[in-house]
């Protein structure tokens, strides 16, 4: 049992287990195959480090143990538990995908430590999943979204396990950020994953979904860095350090393909879950319409200004002029009319706001306003919430931006991560707010209510966490409206020529 804080200041103690393998190791003759069952074993298993990264490279984290984990090492899929206390019966439990657009994320990293959220009373899962070209690379003789289907592996292992550690298999809540959330939005349009859970948290969803063609015309381009073919076996004994230079390779070069590839050339991945018919059968938002998650309560949310963190990335503040901000909206407002109908929405922004407004929204506000709009079509129950406290680095100007919601519902804020948008010294601010934000999850996990009206019962009811939280209706309605009459399609190749 570890000592953490409890949710009332004291000290509370978690057990946590780490390192369970919940399918084979993804190599050899496993490798770009579905996940197997793990090997049983005999006796006492140590459960006390977390199992290595799957092959990456963590853009976050160039330095950090994470990255570039290169070697194939076994068992690398695996879970973590944390449980206040693991004789207990029926607890709620919360699993976490990590974010990491698709190409990275790993459950060890500190800022994905479950004993905050599990010290409030509930079992608290993390576990790995295979990203980009080993997860998500659409390769001929592979079953496609290896990741998702490594998603749904763990989510199997937490109804078939989860009782050992005081979790109620019934009462299981995914929550998950970014590529996290976009993964889980594509579990709710997929039949396979009907019955793992019964209650979502997904934040800050993105918009990519990818068509066959263009999918595996990104791994066509991986695989010909190598000279080879994208098909499981020319791969199969590639070396994994290779093929993930390879795929960063092609993610710096994207812009070269925008005649092909579209809004995915200018995107912050190459890699997004393969819409394929079966695994998801359509994008989220028409499944969900479709009432695939009627019966799954949903809480969903963005940050106010996600696209802050990637202007600050490419030192673009300040240095957003007229031409860079028609081009974004463009490019990412092409399927709402473009430039003309974002500054009609929009009268009075100056070119820096317009080109941070297009991008957030295309990233992730829009598509996850959109599921909370499908949801309510559908009468499904969904809750919207939106942070908008802005991070106290760089004089404020990263502003609530992407992934600054992760440790603050989680209660990290001294991870390294964490650190870079919160500052070395968290501030009583800082931790006040991830404690209102913590409670919110925890008690939607528990009840199914978050503790605000939900969406669609009169009206667009929105909780603001800020420094002081309020409760807005449609704080998005210039972008909603914009949206609503185009949704999100599948993105797919602009020509099929060459």
């Amino acid at each position: 049992m570890e000592p953490v804080d409890g949710p009332s200041g004291g000290c509370a103690r978690v057990a946590a287990f780490r390192g369970i393998p919940f399918a084979r190791p993804p190599f050899g003759a496993l490798r770009f195959a579905a996940p197997e069952p793990p090997e049983a074993w005999d006796g006492v298993r140590r459960a006390t480090e977390f199992g290595p990264a799957v092959p990456q490279y963590d853009r976050m984290n160039p330095v950090g143990p994470a990255a570039d984990s290169a070697d194939p090492a076994p068992d690398c899929l695996t879970v973590n538990v944390w449980s206040p206390d693991p004789g207990a019966a029926g607890l709620p439990v919360m699993v976490w995908f990590y974010g990491g657009a698709y190409v990275f994320g790993h459950a060890g990293d500190p800022v994905y430590d479950g004993s905050l959220p599990a010290a409030g009373g509930v079992v608290v899962v993390t576990f790995n999943y295979r990203v980009g070209m080993e997860g998500f690379g659409h390769i001929a003789g592979a079953p496609a979204n290896r990741g998702l289907l490594d998603q749904i592996a763990a989510l199997r292992w937490v109804q078939e396990n989860i009782a050992a550690f005081g979790g109620d298999p019934a009462r299981v809540t995914v929550f998950g950020e970014s590529a996290g959330a976009g993964s889980i939005a594509a579990l709710l349009a997929t039949d396979a994953a009907a019955g793992l859970l019964r209650r979502a948290v997904a934040q800050s969803v993105p918009g990519s979904y990818l068509t066959p063609a263009l999918a595996a015309d990104v791994a066509s381009a991986v695989a010909a860095r190598l000279g080879r073919a994208a098909t499981a076996d020319a791969l199969r004994t590639t070396d994994p350090a290779a093929l993930v230079r390879a795929a960063e390779e092609v993610f710096a070069d994207r812009e070269k393909q925008a005649d092909r590839w579209g809004a995915l050339a200018h995107a912050e991945t190459v890699f997004s879950p393969v819409v394929d018919g079966v695994m998801p059968a359509c994008v989220p938002w028409d499944a969900v319409e479709r009432g695939a998650a009627r019966g799954i309560d949903l809480l969903l949310g963005w940050n106010r200004d996600e696209y802050r963190l990637f202007m600050a990335k490419r030192g673009e503040f300040g240095r957003v002029d007229e031409q860079r901000a028609g081009w974004a909206l463009e490019v990412f407002g092409a399927a709402v009319g473009g430039e003309r109908a974002y500054r009609d929405a929009c009268p009075g922004l100056g070119a820096e706001e317009l080109y941070e407004r297009v991008c957030s929204d295309w990233l992730c506000r829009v598509p996850t306003l959109l599921l909370l709009e499908a949801q309510a079509a559908a009468g499904g129950r969904a809750f919207a919430y939106e942070l908008g406290w802005p991070a106290p680095v760089f004089g404020g100007r990263l502003g609530a931006c992407h992934g600054l919601d992760v440790p603050l519902v989680l209660g990290t804020l001294d991870a390294p991560t964490a650190r870079r948008m919160l500052g070395p010294g968290p501030s009583a601010e800082a931790a006040e707010l991830s404690r209102r934000m913590r409670a919110a999850w925890v008690r939607f996990a528990e009840t199914g209510d978050p503790g605000w009206p939900a969406y669609g019962t009169g009206g667009r009811p929105t909780r603001i966490y800020d420094r002081n939280d309020t409760l807005a209706e449609d704080p998005l309605r210039p972008s909603r409206e914009l949206w609503e009459r185009t949704g999100f399609k599948v993105l797919g190749l602009e020509s099929a020529d060459g």
